[in-house]
C-alpha cells in the first residue's frame, strides 16, 4: 500500500492543472523545509475542476490586468513564516457571528430559513457555488446535467484510482465542499486515512443546509451532519482567523462524528500568502506552507515507515548537509588510503 496526497482545489478560475499542481507542490515542499523536514516528493494528484466551469485557465503571461485570462495571485515565497496565535477577541466575534447567522438562517432540524436572502448571498459572493448548485450544462455525451454531477464523478474517478493506497486528502475552499460531498453521497465506503479542509466554508448554515437538504432528512433534537463515514484516522481542519470564507471556522461543533469516532479538529493558523503588498489570507499556497500543516503531512507521511527512513524525514537542512559532507568525507579518505597500500 503506497501512501498518495490528493488535493482539490478551490473557488475561482485558476491556471492550468500543470501549473496548479506544480504549485501546490511548492507551497507543500516550502513547508516543510521551513518546518525543518526532509522533503521527498510524495505521490500527489490534484482534482482539478476550474475547467468545468470557465473556458480558458487563467495565464501568468498575460499582463493585462483587464484581460478575464489575466493571472494577478501565482504562487510566490512567503516572506515568513510564524505559528498563529489565539487572537481571542476575533474568535470572539466570530463566535457571535456564527450564532447569530445560525439563528436566522438556519432552523433546528438544519432546514434553511430565508432561502431567497442565502441564494441572493450565494449568487453574490460565491458564483461557483451557485453553478455546482443551480446550474445546467452538458457532459461529454451531450446530456444535461448538473454541473456539481461531473465535478462529484471527476473527483470519484480520481479517488477510485487510488483506492489500494493511504489517502492524505487535502480540501481548499469550495473543494472541501466537493470532497464532503463525494466521500458522503458518492462513494460512502471510501477509505481515507486523513482528511484535511482548509480555508473551508462547511461550517456556513447555508451550505450546512444544502448538505442536510440532499441527504433528504429532518434532523430534530439539535442533531448535527457528521464526519464523512470513510474518513478513518483525522480531519484536521485549518482555518486562519482572517479568512473570510472559513469565517465559521469551527467544525467541530457542527459535524458528529463518524462509526469510526472521527471528528473535525479545528486548528487555527497564520496564511501568510501576500503578493505585490497585498495579503490574502485564504489563498491555498499561504495554508499549505504553514508549519502546522507540514507537521500533518510528515507526520503522515513518515507513519508506519521504518525507524532509519523516520529519521530521514525528520532531519534538518542542516544536519542533511552534514550527513552529505560526512559521507564525502568518507569517500574521499577511503580513495586515498587505498591509493597508498
Amino acid at each position: 500500500m503506497s501512501k498518495v496526497i490528493i488535493g482539490i482545489h478551490g473557488l475561482g478560475n485558476k491556471p492550468d492543472k500543470k501549473t496548479l499542481t506544480k504549485w501546490w507542490l511548492k507551497s507543500i515542499r516550502e513547508g516543510l523545509r521551513n518546518n525543518g523536514k526532509f522533503f521527498v516528493r510524495p505521490k500527489f494528484e490534484l482534482i482539478y475542476w476550474a475547467d468545468v466551469l470557465n473556458n480558458n485557465p487563467l495565464d501568468e503571461k498575460i499582463r493585462d490586468k483587464n484581460h478575464p485570462q489575466h493571472l494577478e495571485e501565482k504562487y510566490v515565497k512567503g516572506k515568513k513564516q510564524i505559528r498563529s496565535s489565539a487572537h481571542p477577541l476575533r474568535k470572539r466575534i466570530l463566535d457571535f457571528v456564527e450564532e447569530q447567522l445560525d439563528k436566522i438562517f438556519l432552523n433546528e432540524d438544519l432546514s434553511i430559513n430565508y432561502s431567497f436572502i442565502s441564494d441572493m448571498i450565494i449568487h453574490k459572493y460565491f458564483k461557483d457555488l451557485e453553478i455546482y448548485y443551480t446550474e445546467n450544462c452538458e457532459d461529454k455525451d451531450g446530456i444535461e446535467c448538473f454541473a456539481k454531477e461531473i465535478i462529484r464523478n471527476r473527483a470519484a474517478k480520481i479517488f477510485k484510482k487510488y483506492q489500494n493506497d493511504e489517502i492524505l486528502l487535502i480540501a481548499h475552499s469550495m473543494g472541501s465542499i466537493i470532497a464532503y460531498d463525494v466521500l458522503t453521497f458518492i462513494l460512502p465506503e471510501f477509505k481515507v486515512d486523513t482528511f484535511v479542509t482548509i480555508g473551508s466554508p462547511l461550517g456556513m448554515p447555508i451550505i450546512i443546509g444544502k448538505i442536510a437538504a440532499e441527504q433528504k432528512v429532518k434532523i430534530h433534537e439539535k442533531r448535527k451532519l457528521r464526519t464523512p463515514p470513510g474518513v478513518m484516522s483525522n480531519w484536521y481542519n485549518f482555518s486562519d482567523l482572517e479568512d473570510k470564507v472559513a469565517m465559521i471556522y469551527d467544525l467541530n461543533d457542527n459535524y458528529d462524528s463518524n462509526e469510526n469516532g472521527i471528528r473535525a479538529e479545528d486548528i487555527i493558523v497564520s496564511n501568510n500568502y501576500e503578493i505585490n503588498g497585498k495579503k490574502n489570507p485564504h489563498k491555498a499556497y499561504g495554508y499549505l506552507r504553514t508549519p502546522e500543516i507540514a507537521e500533518v503531512i510528515n507526520n503522515f507521511l513518515i507513519e508506519s515507515k521504518k525507524p532509519v527512513v523516520k529519521w530521514l524525514y525528520n532531519l534538518s537542512g542542516k544536519s542533511i548537509s552534514k550527513l552529505l559532507n560526512l559521507k564525502q568525507n568518507i569517500f574521499s579518505s577511503t580513495k586515498s588510503f587505498l591509493k597508498r597500500i
